[in-house]
């Protein structure tokens, strides 16, 4: 398994149905209890553990999660107010050792994740299914859909949520 991508690269599904969105909508609202119950428990010496060799911590990973939610968050709304807008991408690694990510307390993130998910699945909830094909414009990836943008942060929040446990299980950190 590549320490990296502890439940597979991201895959975008096929064909996306009614079920599937219901299930994507599930996990980002599901999101910020998992990774609240990978953490749990943990030392401050265990939060300063990267997840494999030459990663981030875990807690640069809890800080990682809201951050780029929060961004997705404001993609969607983008997506669903504007006509095929063009997104600000960040580099992820330089937020990531910023000092708030690399040194706050990880229940900052984990109160944030709780109530960013809950707008963020509210919002998911009210669409109806024509919202899912509205489109935006990625510097990196193209013209995607509000669908890419569920299928992507569900399987994110479940990526880095292994992180998490796959190190807890190497560790020994039951």
């Amino acid at each position: 398994m590549d320490p990296r991508y502890p439940i597979g690269k991201f895959s975008m599904p096929a064909e996306i149905t009614p079920a599937l969105r219901q299930s994507a909508i599930d996990e980002i609202a599901a999101t910020p209890a998992k990774i609240r119950a990978a953490v749990k428990g943990l030392t401050e010496a265990q939060l300063e553990t990267p997840y494999r060799e030459g990663g981030w911590t875990v807690r640069q990973v809890v800080h990682h999660v809201p951050d780029s939610h929060m961004n997705a968050y404001i993609r969607l709304r983008f997506a669903l107010t504007e006509t095929e807008p063009t997104i600000k991408p960040y580099e992820e690694s330089v937020w990531a050792n910023l000092e708030d990510a690399k040194n706050a307390p990880a229940e900052v993130s984990l109160n944030l994740l709780d109530a960013l998910h809950d707008r963020w699945a509210r919002l998911f909830r009210s669409l109806k299914p024509e919202h899912y094909a509205r489109t935006l414009i990625h510097p990196d990836h193209g013209v995607r859909n509000v669908d890419w943008l569920l299928a992507l942060y569900a399987w994110h929040g479940r990526h880095h949520t292994a992180h998490i446990t796959e190190l807890r299980k190497q560790k020994g950190w039951n």
